[in-house]
């Protein structure tokens, strides 16, 4: 019998990162040239719905402002868990960005979308300033922005 669990959880142990393997994919935003403070930028994901389901990165660090990211606020309900530990300072005007955060593989191509919006002090905001499907055909392919983003990119 004791050689029977070990075997099943060497086993899983085995299988389950099979199930649930992630690759890392790097998202670039370049900004445009629109003469401001640093914008506010949070990177998340929708489903096929476009209901929000997972924050990716949130460029900015003073939490007072993120009200004015309007979509991805509403969405992750600004809760702290949501984005603890996926911040970064802000980004200047004409200044591009570029992270990278791990996905699950099961996301790719199943009708999620990457979304990003952007704020900037004294300046208007802009919800779902860029967006894209997330699929392995679109890796690569620049996606203009609306509001302060000029171009975003993901690449897996």
């Amino acid at each position: 019998m004791k050689k029977l669990i070990v075997g099943a959880c060497l086993s899983g142990a085995l299988v389950l990162p099979v199930l649930v393997q992630a690759r890392p994919v790097t998202l670039t935003t370049q900004l445009q040239s629109y003469g401001g403070n640093g914008a506010y930028l949070a990177f998340y994901l929708t489903d096929a719905a476009g209901k929000y389901k997972k924050t990716l990165w949130v460029a900015g660090t003073k939490v007072k402002y993120y009200k004015h990211m309007s979509d991805w606020a509403r969405g992750s309900g600004l809760n702290s868990r949501e984005f603890d530990g996926l911040t970064g300072a802000s980004v200047g005007s004409g200044k591009s960005l570029k992270v990278t955060v791990e996905l699950e593989d099961a996301l790719i191509d199943a009708g999620y979308e990457i979304r990003v919006d952007s704020a900037a002090e004294d300046g208007r905001d802009n919800p779902a300033d860029a967006r894209s499907p997330l699929t392995k055909l679109g890796a690569g392919k620049p996606v203009k922005g609306r509001g302060y983003i000029k171009s975003f990119t993901y690449d897996m």
